[in-house]
């Protein structure tokens, strides 16, 4: 290569370094010396031999099913750092307005679920996989209710608990260690539950929601946000079948179920639906050009706070992963996370631009008295 070329390429090198350190400085949360110096111990290494069940050959369905609780530990040990860095402390999606900035749209899309489910001060509330955190603090700050916070990943409850006290939100939150398909908590003890992107990697909806019936006390209230596979979705397409397999991958899920089997798994669990529905369908409709819809962050739209979530943005901080992975100063399997990652995030947008999946089936069902 020629001195020119070297120059350039070293250039390139430096701007893919720099550009991601640059716009880390003006997000309140997440940064790359997060990604390189957090979660050093934790299992970047493991991420091949977690690819290979979602390999059309070496993996099905039911092996995923049997061991989701694992895989899903193992796969927010690897991908926690990389999702505050790259979203912020609420891992989740949101209807948004056009003028909405992405961190008012995700608080408001919390803030609607606590608002239909009724939750009130002094109420005590069950998160079911909080992640972080970010939803349950924010919902004990906009509502005054005590909040728990149920997560099986320990890392992300350390995580979780730095950001409580930082936040001084002790008295409204806490967090327990436990799983949501066998929780550890006595029957009839919560005012109200919810759950927000988190049951989708249940292994068993019915099961889930049945555990969440159970330690809500009678007449109480449950409310959920979940991933689903739209009318839209045709088993029989090629391109339809590789994208819900794609966000399968890139999410750690067993399988992705109609949007039909949300509402019936909460009557099988003993709730009375009191309604459920599509909100990206509804935002779509009732906002109609003032729309902005929920994929709309991961694509090619370039702002400075949202470069990150970008293509361009993900594929640079993957590249420079890569490079400081060669030179050791990344963990090992930062790069491969990175590319999983994007794996999911590609086929999220696909998925939400065909109109076939939705992350944000919004159900809500009551415990009878």
């Amino acid at each position: 290569m020629s001195r020119a070329g070297c120059v350039l390429a070293l250039l390139v090198l430096a701007v893919a370094i720099a550009v991601p350190f640059v716009l880390a400085a003006f997000t309140r949360t997440g940064s790359i010396s997060t990604l390189i110096t957090n979660n050093l111990n934790y299992g970047r290494t493991r991420v091949g031999e977690f690819d290979k069940e979602w390999d059309e050959k070496t993996g099905t369905v039911d092996k995923r099913a049997s061991a989701i609780q694992t895989l899903t530990n193992h796969y927010y040990d690897i991908v926690t750092d990389f999702y505050e860095y790259g979203w912020g402390q609420c891992f989740h999606f949101a209807t948004r307005h056009k003028g909405e900035s992405f961190d008012a749209s995700i608080a408001r899309h919390e803030f609607y679920l606590a608002h239909k489910i009724g939750i009130k001060p002094g109420m005590k509330v069950l998160d079911v996989g909080c992640g972080v955190g970010g939803p349950m603090r924010a919902i004990a700050r906009f509502t005054g209710a005590h909040v728990t916070g149920l997560n099986n990943n320990e890392y992300q409850i350390k995580r979780g608990r730095v950001a409580v006290e930082r936040e001084n939100l002790q008295k409204f939150c806490d967090f327990q260690k436990g799983d949501f398909m066998k929780m550890p908590f006595p029957d009839n003890h919560f005012d109200a539950v919810y759950a927000i992107e988190a049951t989708c990697h249940a292994p068993d909806k019915a099961g889930v929601y049945s555990e969440m019936f159970r330690v809500l006390k009678p007449g109480g209230v449950m409310g959920v946000y979940d991933w689903a596979m739209t009318d839209n979705y045709n088993s029989s397409d090629s391109l339809h079948r590789a994208i819900k397999l794609g966000i399968e991958h890139g999410d750690s899920l067993p399988d992705l179920p109609h949007v039909s089997a949300i509402p019936e798994s909460m009557e099988k669990a003993g709730f009375e639906v009191i309604e459920h529905f599509d909100l990206a369908v509804v935002a779509e409709k009732e906002q109609a050009h003032d729309d902005v819809p929920w994929y709309l962050p991961l694509e090619s739209h370039w702002t400075l706070t949202g470069f990150k979530h970008t293509p361009v943005g993900r594929m640079c901080t993957a590249y420079m992963l890569r490079v400081l992975e060669a030179m050791s100063a990344a963990p090992a399997g930062s790069y491969d996370t990175a590319m999983m990652l994007e794996d999911g995030a590609k086929n999220l947008a696909l998925g939400g631009r065909l109109k076939i999946f939705t992350p944000m089936y919004f159900a809500l069902g009551r415990k009878p008295l």
